[in-house]
């Protein structure tokens, strides 16, 4: 895949990769969840790059993207990131993806009329319910904001990646899917030592919505583009109730279950995967 870097108005950096070409099909963006890296979607490409030009960006704050602390790294910074780089790489309707906080941000771009998609793939991801493991993330962002105290960062950046191993991603497969693990250890490859990304991450913390997302619940019915809710049958993080009860709210909206797939429903059943965007898109 090929490597390129795009720059918003305010100078952050998005890297991203591409695979297909221009007249291979219609590009389709694909947005990966917090903590991880393009690589938590690379399995598909293979299953799709033949039809379209599949693009896989690097959120902020992720892989070789942005990553200084002068970002606010709220919801709305993000969603005008990455909706005016939907729109300059993907086109004025691109077709567009995401899992996790991917989905979430591409979610209030679309309610906010930051971008017009000419479709919308939402993974899982937590829509208008409370995070999961409420005592772990709390547990997280406290310490994540504690990196904005001067001599944490550096500390703090070492603690994690040593907290964070790679066999945390073998709990994320339903199917133990030994690939995760190199997941886990690209995605904290450059975290140990980083002091801006420490501090990033604790003005992340910060702004980023913490409970539960209430103005989604608003928001759903502003969101009038075909949508694709695509759930895992597996991921305790993302029930599918969740999934159901946003599909009563959306105009337009579609519900497909990927059966025996966890988290990391791209590696757990990368052609599943594929084939429902395919299909959806097409």
């Amino acid at each position: 895949m090929r490597l390129r870097l795009w720059h918003a108005p305010d100078g952050a950096r998005v890297a991203y990769r591409e695979s297909g070409t221009a007249g291979t099909g219609p590009p389709i963006v694909l947005l990966h969840s917090c903590g991880l890296s393009h690589r938590e979607l690379e399995p598909v490409v293979e299953h799709l790059d033949d039809r379209f030009r599949i693009i896989l960006p690097d959120l902020p704050l992720h892989g070789d993207s942005e990553d200084r602390p002068r970002h606010p790294y709220s919801l709305d910074w993000f969603a005008d990131v990455m909706g005016a780089f939907c729109r300059d790489v993907g086109g004025p309707r691109p077709l567009v993806g995401g899992h996790g906080m991917g989905a979430e941000i591409l979610l209030h771009a679309t309610a906010t009329g930051r971008i017009d998609p000419g479709r919308l793939v939402l993974m899982a991801n937590r829509l208008h319910r409370r995070p999961p493991h409420t005592l772990a993330r709390t547990a997280l962002r406290t310490t994540a904001r504690a990196a904005a105290l001067p001599g944490l960062d550096r500390t703090l950046s070492r603690a994690a990646r040593l907290a964070i191993r790679p066999d945390a991603g073998l709990k994320l497969s339903a199917r133990a899917n030994p690939g995760a693990r190199d997941l886990i250890r690209h995605a904290m490859g450059d975290v140990g030592g980083n002091a801006n990304l420490a501090r990033s991450w604790s003005r992340f913390a910060r702004r980023w919505p913490a409970d539960t997302n209430r103005q989604v619940l608003d928001q759903y019915r502003h969101v009038t583009v075909p949508t694709l809710l695509l759930w895992a049958d597996r991921d305790n993080m993302h029930p599918l109730a969740t999934a159901e009860e946003a599909l009563d709210l959306l105009p337009d909206g579609q519900l497909r279950t990927l059966p025996d797939t966890g988290f990391l429903v791209a590696y757990d059943d990368a052609v599943g995967v594929a084939r429902e965007i395919a299909a959806f898109v097409v």
